[in-house]
């Protein structure tokens, strides 16, 4: 198999390398040879990836073993994952090169280590949002690379890159929402393409309604004065109410909103007092229904402010425990 230039001709001084010898064995011959020969450690990786441009040159029996190297150089912090982009090569892509490469190098990292450690590596050098590029333009979706890579036996893999491109459109959408409420879109204009991308990014509407609170809460320069602040908030979520409103069709997506509130509202200080009029606001708006603020009373509340909420909320509580009983009492009563 051949190596880099600067690396070939060090190892052949020091050992006598045939085309049998264990791959495994390599990176201990290249952490010694770096650790004699310091001037070979600066262009060790760039030596790397000059090499992966030309891998139409190797076997497939060179590659798969060049392949299985790399993932073990990768996995033992020889190189950084920055090599991956010689991968990116268009001729390469194009002849199915890359991806097959992929499949061989990935298995032998995630093998020497494990898919947590390598999405960190991934992510340092900003690879983890790049991964679809292995495949030609007219197949690179998450579809694809999910397939791809599953049936190869790298469902870690697929299932962190398809990951990846939930959160990419999440942080897109989340930056479109906050532009069209800046602009001041229409509501049934930002519902509509809100519901529109929603389904795009197979959102649920839990998670939906937890982007939505985020745009909401940011679209506003808050009064840092605790006195003031609730007013603004109240006047601020009136208006948006029909578009949380929209999102909130489920139970489930109802005790979402309430837990992001209460993590708000803790996390800035001086919304510590507006917590009970916000959800008392949302649910005359007919946003939250007295299931989903019962329940997360109850049992489904944060710890985070948890006895300056309760407390908050004690008398509605109450009120809305009440008003519950007299509806039964009377609905016993028709019977």
């Amino acid at each position: 198999m051949p190596l880099a230039p600067s690396l070939t001709t060090a190892a052949m001084q020091r050992h006598s390398l045939t085309s049998w010898w264990p791959v495994e064995c390599w990176p201990q011959v290249f952490n010694k040879l770096i650790r004699r020969y310091k001037y070979l450690e600066k262009g060790f990786e760039e030596e790397i990836k000059k090499l992966l441009l030309f891998l139409k040159g190797f076997t497939e029996s060179e590659r798969n073993k060049l392949a299985m190297l790399t993932g073990i150089l990768l996995a033992n912090g020889n190189i950084s994952a920055s090599i991956l982009s010689s991968l990116f090569n268009e001729n390469l892509v194009k002849e199915g090169v890359s991806a097959a490469f992929a499949v061989k190098l990935f298995k032998s990292w995630i093998n020497e280590r494990d898919i947590n450690s390598v999405a960190g590596s991934l992510r340092k050098v900003g690879m983890d949002n790049r991964l679809m590029e292995l495949f030609p333009a007219n197949k690179r979706s998450c579809e694809h690379f999910s397939k791809y890579f599953t049936d190869a036996g790298l469902k870690e893999l697929s299932d962190f890159a398809r990951n990846q491109q939930s959160i990419g459109a999440r942080k897109e959408l989340q930056k479109e929402l906050q532009e069209q409420m800046s602009r001041g879109d229409p509501l049934k204009e930002i519902i509509a393409f809100t519901k529109e991308e929603m389904k795009k990014a197979n959102l649920s509407e839990q998670g939906m309604i937890g982007i939505i609170w985020t745009c909401v809460m940011s679209s506003v320069e808050w009064n840092k004065k605790e006195e003031l602040v609730t007013e603004q908030a109240i006047k601020h979520l009136k208006q948006y109410s029909p578009l949380l409103k929209a999102f909130t069709s489920q139970d489930h997506s109802e005790l979402s909103l309430l837990l992001k509130i209460q993590e708000y509202c803790y996390d800035n200080i001086h919304f510590m007092r507006a917590f009970q009029k916000i959800v008392v606001l949302l649910y005359k708006a007919d946003v939250l229904g007295e299931e989903a603020i019962l329940k997360w009373y109850t049992e489904a509340h944060l710890a985070k402010g948890k006895s300056v909420f309760l407390e908050q909320m004690k008398k509605f509580v109450e009120w809305l425990k009440n008003a519950e009983e007299e509806s039964e009492s009377d609905e016993e009563e028709a019977d």
